[in-house]
């Protein structure tokens, strides 16, 4: 499964994606804007939104690529590593 994060702390990236390796899935993690977010998101089969940490820039582009791909979105207002696992156990 691939997963895409948007949001999260910059420190946290890393721990990120050994979560999404230890569930033997392939993540992308945004946690800063760029000019061509909407271009590098892909076709993931989930994305998981961290809205605490996100700026309205940010969610406004993974919510039109969400729907634009037909892509489920899950949103989390904490941007914690429990946070993360409960999400990935729920779709695992």
């Amino acid at each position: 499964m691939s997963i895409v994060i948007i949001g999260g702390h910059e420190r946290m990236e890393n721990r990120y994606k050994e979560i999404c390796k230890k569930y033997s899935h392939k993540s992308k993690v945004f946690t800063k804007m760029r000019s061509d977010l909407s271009n590098q998101i892909g076709r993931p089969d989930l994305m998981i939104l961290f809205t605490a940490t996100a700026s309205h820039k940010m969610v406004r582009c993974a919510v039109a690529e969400s729907e634009r791909c037909n892509v489920i979105l899950e949103r989390s207002h904490s941007s914690s590593a429990s946070a993360l696992i409960h999400i990935l156990e729920a779709y695992t």
